[in-house]
């Protein structure tokens, strides 16, 4: 008998047990399983002395952090990724493109091309959404939507014109859908409707809105469905999700775009109205 952990054996087992662990795991400790969550195709590539600069750690930590999920080390944890997760994904090195773009910004004077700095940052982001996302995470965020009696929909600060959007769109599709705009501060009482047979979609990003974290903490204690837009696998709103969609939106000179969000937020609308519609007629 013994009690060394098993050693993963692909890279979404892996992605799996740091998901369940992350909660037990050091603040420093998560900051390593972060990067592993969010950006596997650096960590399959990059040098330890890179994965330790990015993540903010000392490569020790990198190693030990290997070594607690099995691992005899991090080159170990690294094939893991490189031999599988990356098996042709076209997102490749999205990390470093956006590095190098912003490095091209930072030598313009600024506002000289804003509007072609941002068109080039959104098609970088958009071009790693379509790479991220897969066709079977759509199939299941529209089962999702289409079983609901009731989809509510929150997202507050930055996120609120993706969630007024959405909400409008899937009411124009005939779905019940009840818009959490929180005015008056009655984000909570709104919450009070939700019940086990509804959906409650929570787009927020860091810094995370305090707002949504609550409604999203609301939901899960009164069984309703949690379908999650957020950065981060581990954010305050995907841990409690039934789903997250991942979304890396572009920066350009500190400020961030939300045509990643739009995006995804259009094509599951469209998605939906087209899966539904020949039940819709029948």
């Amino acid at each position: 008998m013994t009690d060394e952990p098993q050693v993963p054996t692909t890279a979404e087992e892996f992605r799996a047990l740091v998901l369940e662990r992350y909660d037990g795991l050091s603040r420093r400790l998560q900051q390593i399983a972060r990067y592993v969550l969010d950006q596997p195709n650096e960590l399959a590539l990059e040098t330890l002395a890179v994965i330790a600069e990015r993540s903010g750690v000392q490569p020790s930590a990198i190693v030990r952090f290997a070594k607690s999920f099995g691992f005899s080390g991090a080159t170990q944890m690294q094939r893991l990724f490189r031999d599988g997760l990356l098996s042709g994904n076209a997102a490749l090195g999205y990390g470093d493109r956006v590095r190098q773009f912003n490095d091209v910004v930072s030598r313009r004077k600024a506002g000289e091309e804003v509007l072609n700095e941002f068109v080039e940052g959104n098609v970088l982001a958009l071009q790693n959404l379509a790479q991220t996302i897969s066709d079977a995470d759509m199939l299941r965020a529209i089962a999702m939507i289409a079983e609901a009696e009731t989809v509510h929909v929150a997202g507050f600060r930055r996120s609120f014109p993706v969630a007024a959007y959405l909400a409008y769109s899937l009411q124009q599709t005939g779905k019940r859908v009840l818009f959490m705009d929180g005015v008056a501060g009655l984000a909570k009482q709104q919450a009070s409707a939700m019940h086990p047979r509804d959906l409650l979609i929570a787009i927020s990003y860091h810094p995370y809105a305090e707002e949504t974290v609550q409604l999203v903490d609301i939901a899960s204690q009164q069984g309703a469905a949690v379908l999650s837009l957020s950065d981060s696998l581990v954010s305050p709103i995907a841990k409690p999700a039934s789903l997250v969609l991942q979304v890396r939106e572009s920066e350009v000179r500190g400020f961030r775009s939300l045509a990643t969000s739009m995006c995804l937020a259009q094509a599951l609308v469209i998605r939906f109205a087209f899966e539904t519609a020949p039940a819709k007629r029948g």
